[in-house]
């Protein structure tokens, strides 16, 4: 049977979100198909993403940037650890080769560790490279002054460059230097609005307001503990920010798919990141997102998703002091635009 080996980046969950839904895709047209997944990204959730059984390989072949939080990038630690990375590069390769060759797939699917794709083409392994950014314009982003930035970002673009396409699904940053980029709709899981289930679960009025507040695969919570009441809004947290207030909830008491609790809220309150930016425009709900200009990814997603559906920023400032009622009612005030579709996995 054919065997696809798909490596993923850990650097949060945005990457296997991507990658996954193609992989889901295609599985339907080749039931029989092998899939070796080559990642650390937790094993829970790819089970949630991907339909079917895979074969995991524990394996992490980049490491994006060094984070302080899901939005604090350690800069001198991420130029260390690039300059360390690409030391003897030639053996990394040959190695990554090696490893490649020893899983006897018949293609490799990349979202984006260009490790992998360099190692693919030395092994004479086809592979496709897919993702809405790329490590090399992130990398340039911060340390193109640092002294051996050149050497390291030209190889970074080769080994993209190796790959048969690099799919950009929209929205995307645009990748001038990639002559082997196509451009693809976007991708995004679409779920089954839950709502009257919800509110029974949690005994909610029917006219509360309900808020999920998610952000994303690195680690990070916000201090709802002490943030003030606000009347006729509920929120949805992940358990592990460990909130006790009655108008908070953790996700995991629902015993539902993360996509069909999303759909299923008045909006939703994130960090820049393609996957909530993508599956929330689909759905139609309303978005509040931390302003976050530092990210080169940002002006680019965050632009397609105010054109998409109802969105404003909010600052950091304000979100750790729980300062939201006037964004929730100012991104609840505009108008619904009609809905994106999801067809880049279809592609």
């Amino acid at each position: 049977m054919p065997h696809l080996l798909v490596a993923i980046s850990s650097h949060g969950f945005g990457h296997a979100m991507q990658a996954l839904l193609v992989v889901n895709a295609l599985r339907q047209r080749l039931p029989s198909l092998q899939i070796t997944l080559r990642t650390a990204v937790s094993p829970a959730f790819l089970k949630t993403r991907l339909q079917g059984d895979f074969q995991l390989l524990p394996v992490s072949s980049d490491f994006g940037m060094c984070m302080r939080s899901a939005v604090d990038i350690d800069l001198a630690a991420s130029a260390a650890a690039y300059s360390q990375f690409h030391a003897d590069w030639s053996k990394k390769v040959r190695v990554e080769a090696e490893a490649l060759a020893a899983t006897k797939a018949d293609l490799i699917l990349a979202d984006i560790p260009y490790l992998t794709l360099a190692g693919a083409e030395e092994a004479g392994i086809p592979a496709v490279a897919l993702c809405s950014i790329n490590w090399a314009d992130i990398y340039w982003h911060y340390c193109a002054n640092q002294p051996d930035a050149k050497s390291i970002h030209q190889q970074i673009q080769a080994a993209y460059r190796s790959a048969r396409y690099f799919l950009q699904p929209a929205p995307s940053m645009p990748m001038p230097d990639l002559d082997n980029r196509l451009s693809i709709e976007p991708l995004a899981a679409l779920g089954t609005p839950c709502r009257t289930v919800i509110n029974q679960k949690l005994r909610l009025n029917p006219e509360q307001r309900l808020v999920c507040l998610a952000l994303g695969g690195i680690e990070m919570s916000l201090p709802i503990q002490e943030w003030p009441k606000m009347e006729g809004v509920s929120m949805l947290v992940p358990a592990a920010w460990q909130i006790d207030r009655p108008d908070t909830f953790a996700w995991e008491s629902l015993n539902l798919a993360f996509i069909d609790m999303l759909c299923s809220c008045d909006a939703l309150i994130t960090k820049p990141g393609y996957g909530t930016f993508t599956e929330a425009a689909c759905h139609g709900i309303p978005v509040i997102y931390l302003e976050r200009d530092d990210w080169p990814e940002t002006f680019y997603i965050a632009g397609w998703l105010k054109k998409q559906t109802r969105a404003v920023s909010i600052s950091r400032n304000s979100l750790e002091r729980g300062d939201i009622l006037e964004s929730l009612e100012q991104v609840l005030a505009i108008p619904k635009p009609e809905l994106p579709t999801a067809n880049g996995a279809e592609e």
